[in-house]
């Protein structure tokens, strides 16, 4: 499946590329986009862990281990993405717009997760609204939600 995926990021800068993300890799993608926002500031901490379990858990209907196999997954995904624009313009095309308010309100939720807010992830979560085309006070919104 990651080689699909994967096969399918590396074709997507060619302009002859059509084949759309399948909905099941869309779900992967989202929860690597997770894991590289957590990252941003060089600490992948146990808070942000935790949370990307408990979103994916909420997102997939997944229990708890189901939902610590899939994050682990997103984690080797994470590590052979594309720029974070790139999966973002993907995913862009592929989920609605609500699905897109979903996945930065998860995003959110995990960047927040460590109780310290940090400028790095603060720019990789502005760069993927902007990508995903969400308007900046609806993205706003979210973020203040996040914090609730």
């Amino acid at each position: 499946m990651f080689e699909h995926l994967i096969a399918l990021f590396r074709n997507h800068g060619d302009p002859a590329y059509t084949t759309p993300l399948p909905q099941a890799d869309a779900r992967h993608a989202m929860g690597a986009l997770m894991v590289r926002a957590a990252k941003a500031d060089q600490a992948y901490l146990f808070e942000e862990i935790n949370m990307i379990d408990k979103v994916l858990a909420e997102r997939n209907g997944l229990n708890p281990v189901e939902a610590a196999k899939m994050r682990a997954a997103c984690e080797n995904l994470e590590k052979e993405m594309p720029a974070t624009d790139a999966i973002a313009s993907i995913l862009k095309d592929v989920i609605s717009a609500e699905e897109k308010e979903a996945t930065l309100l998860a995003l959110w939720r995990v960047v927040f997760a460590d109780g310290v807010k940090h400028e790095q992830e603060d720019l990789v979560l502005h760069q993927i609204e902007d990508v995903l085309g969400v308007p900046a006070d609806r993205a706003k919104q979210l973020q203040m939600q996040s914090m609730q």
